[in-house]
């Protein structure tokens, strides 16, 4: 088995922007998803706050890119990984804004 990040990409709605109902809506679709997700979810992570930048080697800063969270799993394969993703709330609006990279994770 080999361990997948799941980038979320997108130009999220911080949480602390949704209504109360908005709210209680994404947290039970995240909960369904992590249920259905069984021990393969090794790593719920996190959304990324709006605080971010990105440093160039050149030592210049740059524009940081709208990554906006994580999420680790185990899977056998980077298919069985993308396989995975059926369901998952980040993907769910349709709209062609959102996208969920996933990488496989190395040994160092």
């Amino acid at each position: 088995m080999s361990k997948f990040i799941y980038m979320y990409k997108g130009p999220a709605t911080p949480m602390d922007q949704f209504t109360q109902e908005q709210s209680a809506a994404q947290m039970a679709a995240w909960g369904a998803w992590m249920e259905k997700m069984g021990p393969a979810l090794l790593d719920a992570g996190a959304p990324f706050t709006p605080a971010r930048t990105s440093v160039v080697d050149d030592g210049t800063v740059a524009e940081a890119s709208d990554l906006n969270g994580y999420s680790i799993v185990e899977a056998d394969s980077l298919q069985a990984a993308k396989a995975l993703v059926d369901g998952h709330p980040f993907l769910s609006d349709g709209n062609g804004k959102f996208s969920l990279e996933i990488f496989e994770l190395g040994e160092m």
